[in-house]
């Protein structure tokens, strides 16, 4: 069986500045406190929670530091209630994606289920369809079942080339749904990925055509991987940044998802006046604030180096998958740092998930948490020091060999 540990043809000895996340060691990571380490039992690897593994930008850390100093604990001094991440956010929108939207038009939320949620219900009426791509993120899917709405899938399909939707079979779920919101999460999870223009104009024409809210799911959007490009849904033209809600977090890309931290552009006009008449609702906390304005503005160098190190890790699971695991279907994503593996060709049971934590001594998510589409599906979270994610390959791939030999 082909390892993958020390150098699999996918290494990064020529940069010397990833020796810090390179040498990260697995037993300082057994104290952290947060679930990613702790839930999974002991010798267990965890690649299941998507929370990276790599040390937190320094400029957030200091941002932080200095604030904690001061000791200030109070209501923050935010007229009208409009923190500095509305600003900041557009001003990032602008750089990265070539669209300007209204800092005005910016509400905080803790965090993107709340948020789709609050949106959900001023919206809708219990029965009303909202159509997502499935397999989908799980927390969304109960959200809309608990509301008594009624979800849509929009099934991606897996083709040689890829993760994909058929755009036709879309309008026609939209329309016998009688769908009033789709909900669109770009880039993708659990699949990773990223939906081209032609593919979003599509969807556009669709929710036009039907005056769909969109309610556009954009946390992933700094873990693109070149050549790919994100393209915000609300980008396209003015009046679909009219119709749209775009979601957007430095959670996922800087590390930060404990701090409850995230931002909505709320295009819809009548939409902000009904939120606006609503009761106040749950604030941010303001050191989610802070840190999420010093990822934005001072610490792009750190993540351009988290990309890198990220997209060795992706091409390591696609050639590890490739050689030890050949029963395995997988799609090197295009965004996130997370791989969605199809194991139905293995003999591992109705659940993978519970094969390789117990065969393998690995916790990954299990697809059936992504359903309607997940069920035979693992999702593996590949934001670890290299070393430690081949030891995880090696152990998937040393289980699958060992139950092949005990069937054979």
């Amino acid at each position: 069986m082909t390892k993958v540990r020390g150098n699999d043809g996918v290494g990064r000895q020529h940069r010397p500045s990833y020796v810090v996340f390179d040498e990260l060691d697995e037993n300082v990571l057994r104290f952290r406190p947060g679930a990613k380490w702790r839930v999974p039992g002991p010798g267990v690897l965890p690649a299941w929670i998507a929370d990276m593994d790599f040390p937190v930008a320094e400029p957030v850390v200091a941002s932080l530091r200095r604030y904690i100093e001061i000791g200030d604990f109070g209501y923050p001094d935010w007229p009208d209630g409009a923190s500095p991440l509305r600003a900041a956010f557009a001003y990032r929108m602008k750089e990265r994606y070539g669209w300007w939207p209204e800092p005005d038009h910016v509400r905080e939320f803790t965090d993107a289920t709340y948020a789709m949620r609050a949106m959900l219900e001023l919206s809708t009426t219990p029965g009303d369809g909202v159509a997502v791509h499935t397999p989908g993120f799980g927390p969304f899917a109960r959200t809309i079942e608990r509301l008594g709405l009624r979800l849509v899938p929009l099934p991606m399909v897996d083709t040689r080339d890829g993760w994909v939707f058929d755009a036709d079979d879309c309008a026609r779920r939209i329309a016998e749904g009688d769908c009033r919101v789709l909900v669109l999460v770009n880039p993708h999870n659990p699949t990773g990925r990223v939906f081209t223009r032609p593919e979003l104009l599509a969807l556009a024409e669709v929710a036009e055509r039907h005056d769909l809210l969109v309610i556009s799911d954009d946390l992933h959007a700094d873990l693109t991987y070149a050549p790919h490009r994100h393209v915000p849904f609300a980008s396209l033209d003015p009046a679909l940044e009219a119709r749209t809600v775009t979601m957007y977090a430095a959670s996922k890309a800087f590390n930060l998802a404990g701090l409850r931290c995230v931002v909505g552009h709320v295009g819809d006009a009548t939409l902000r006046q009904k939120l606006a008449a609503q009761p106040p609702g749950p604030n941010v906390n303001v050191l989610g604030m802070l840190a999420s304005l010093a990822a934005w503005t001072e610490a792009t160098g750190w993540l351009d180096n988290v990309i890198d190190y990220l997209d060795t890790n992706r091409r390591i699971v696609a050639k590890a998958v490739a050689e030890g695991l050949p029963q395995v279907r997988h799609h090197m994503p295009e965004a996130t740092y997370l791989s969605w593996l199809d194991c139905r060709g293995l003999d591992c049971g109705p659940d993978p998930a519970a094969y390789f934590r117990e065969q393998a001594q690995v916790e990954l998510n299990p697809g059936s948490s992504y359903n309607p589409g997940g069920d035979g599906f693992v999702r593996l979270n590949f934001a670890t020091p290299t070393p430690l994610l081949r030891e995880i390959l090696d152990r998937m791939a040393d289980a699958v060999a060992a139950s092949l030999r005990a069937a054979g």
